[in-house]
């Protein structure tokens, strides 16, 4: 009851949905369907086979918008920042993709996201005018309260099932993300997108629309509990999946073969053997000459056929095994011969991974795993470990690096430093979530995490903490030190805008003429600090987050020389330096050469000269 009289025209469109499904869309009715189904007018524009929505090409623009963001370090936040390969960014995903195009172009090989599943109380960001501009949308994502945090409400758009475009907003925040994650994976790379029944038909179109059909892998199912819900039309839905496609081209690992029951008793030169079952699951109508009686060559007795499972062979090739002593008779006619297997016949060392991934823990665990790390339950909704352990372990090298950039309570990163743990592998992890603030009523705010960002840091420290206590106990109860050199520690860096200032000289009017030559003269912001310029210009570059950085006195060498960055002074002893080092490129500030015309104009020739790259900025 709601107080108000009957809604007609909702109510008939109501009944005209119940009774004709099929010309809706969206919760609207679709006019080249409606026209189809009820006149001889049938006309379907652009007729193919392809997935469209309302928003689609403003989606498109979206990913195709540059940005001058970067990312700003938290050495404060951070454990063992100068040396770690693992990297936690706090920042709105889309924005945070685009950063890393340049850098990590190519070089991802495990993508895992759990995104939100649009089951109609999901929030998210989408813009709620599919004619928004940039501008506009800067100015939501840069909505904050007094202490920076962002606003939830200015963000975040609440996706409502009575919403006209329910689907369609969804589709439209994944779609740029996705298209750019693409970008990031290594030809041989893969991507496991999380989902439920609710978009889950709709995500199998759209990133069959990106990384290609031909490239879809399987779709992954999982049990996430054992109890059953009430729900309606007493269905409990006790399932998710896991869609993953490759790149270009993956292969899973496999699991590892058991070895055990391979044996040799009787000294026979092919090698070790194990019992085998010669019979296959076929029946004598299915198999027709398949289904005969054996006969034991030295007794004489008969074996007949299974008419439900009849031989693996047929009766030439059968005559071909007993003549090699690989089929082996029971004294016990009632009993089953058996064959002999040869290890070395073995087409593989692994056995398929299934589908159905039967062999990993509940959402209980994943609630479990929280709680014994914070003593609290400060997150929903999380993945087992074990689920992503599993997907790990199958796909990634040890060397390899892990991309999650909806990375919610931080299970991946935990993930990848246990798989760590357990095998010495050298996995690489980048996280990238968004300063979400925490409901006031939660756990979480009241134990002072203002923001999902700030659980999962938290989560990835206490996570690092558990495993060093273990390795500990590892050692004084086994003297070994195998895990000595694993990587337990990570990199903290925020989204932030440009420490430059942003030249547009196509967009000068009277009224900014003075700001855009001070942004031509002066380009560095007065609140820029160096190491948030080292790693903006390292980024932009092309250099990773984690390559090696060493102070060399008044400029930076990035990669053992790669790449020298002058930020504070130069001189012709520097210069000469620098050239003497022989870099691939160098970068420095523009008014470090100010008052020094002919120090440039030297420097730009030296550089020429040595077949350097040479920027000013």
């Amino acid at each position: 009851m709601n107080g108000e009289s009957l809604n007609i025209p909702q109510d008939n469109l109501d009944k005209l949905q119940t009774l004709f499904p099929d010309i809706f869309s969206e919760g609207k009715i679709d006019m080249e369907k409606f026209k189809a189904t009820f006149s001889d007018d049938i006309n379907f524009q652009n007729e193919r086979y392809v997935l469209n929505w309302a928003g689609k090409a403003d989606a498109f623009k979206v990913l195709q918008i540059p940005t001058t963001a970067t990312l700003k370090p938290q050495p404060d936040q951070s454990i063992n920042f100068d040396t770690t390969q693992n990297i936690f960014i706090e920042g709105e995903n889309l924005e945070v993709l685009k950063v890393l195009q340049k850098a990590y172009y190519g070089k991802i090989k495990v993508i895992e996201i759990d995104p939100p599943y649009n089951t109609g109380n999901d929030s998210f960001i989408y813009p709620d005018s599919f004619k928004e501009g940039k501008a506009d949308y800067e100015k939501r994502i840069g909505d904050k309260d007094e202490e920076g945090y962002l606003l939830k409400e200015g963000l975040f758009r609440k996706n409502s099932k009575d919403s006209g475009h329910y689907h369609s907003n969804w589709l439209s925040m994944m779609y740029p993300r996705l298209f750019l994650a693409k970008n990031l994976l290594r030809d041989d790379g893969v991507i496991f997108v999380h989902i439920d029944d609710n978009e889950v038909h709709n995500l199998r179109l759209l990133m069959n629309e990106i990384f290609g059909e031909e490239n879809f892998l399987t779709e992954f199912v999982w049990r996430r509990r054992t109890s059953s819900a009430l729900a309606e039309r007493l269905i409990s839905v006790d399932h998710e999946y896991v869609i993953a496609y490759q790149k270009l081209d993956f292969s899973f690992f496999g699991n590892k073969k058991n070895y055990a029951n391979f044996k040799n008793p009787d000294n026979d030169p092919n090698g070790p053997w194990m019992y085998d079952n010669p019979t296959v699951g076929m029946n004598k109508d299915q198999r027709p000459n398949q289904y005969y009686d054996l006969v034991d060559p030295k007794t004489g007795n008969i074996f007949p056929a299974n008419p439900n499972r009849v031989w693996a062979w047929a009766p030439a090739t059968m005559a071909k095994l007993l003549n090699s002593g690989r089929i082996i008779f029971p004294s016990d006619t009632t009993k089953r011969p058996m064959f002999k297997k040869y290890k070395k016949d073995l087409k593989s060392e692994v056995n398929p991974i299934s589908s159905l991934l039967q062999d990993v823990g509940l959402n209980s665990e994943a609630t479990k795993a929280i709680q014994d790390l914070f003593n609290g339950s400060y997150f929903n909704y999380s993945k087992p470990l074990s689920l992503l352990k599993t997907l790990i372990n199958n796909s990634c090298g040890s060397n390899d690096i892990v991309l999650d950039f909806f990375g919610g309570s931080g299970t991946t990163a935990q993930a990848v430093l246990e798989q760590n743990k357990e095998d010495g592998g050298n996995r690489k992890f980048i996280l990238v979530q968004l300063p979400e603030l925490t409901d006031e009523s939660s756990e979480a705010f009241k134990a002072n995490f203002k923001t999902i960002a700030d659980i999962s840091k938290e989560r990835i420290r206490r996570a690092i903490k558990k495993i060093e206590n273990e390795i500990k106990i590892n050692k004084n109860l086994l003297n070994e030190d195998e895990n000595k050199n694993i990587d337990l520690g990570f990199k903290v860096f925020k989204l932030s805008t440009s420490n430059f200032k942003i030249w547009r000289g196509n967009e000068i009017t009277q009224e900014n003429l003075v700001t855009q030559l001070d942004a031509f003269t002066n380009p560095v912001k007065e609140e820029s600090k160096t190491d948030n310029m080292l790693f903006e210009l390292m980024l932009k570059a092309g250099y990773l987050l984690t390559d090696k950085i060493e102070s060399k006195g008044k400029y930076y060498s990035v990669n053992d020389g790669e790449l020298i960055i002058a930020l504070e002074e130069l001189n012709q002893n520097i210069i000469d330096n620098i050239v003497t080092a022989q870099p691939k490129k160098v970068i420095t500030l523009d008014n470090l050469f100010t008052g020094n015309d002919q120090l440039k104009t030297n420097t730009v020739l030296q550089m020429k000269d040595a077949g350097i790259d040479f920027k000013t900025i």
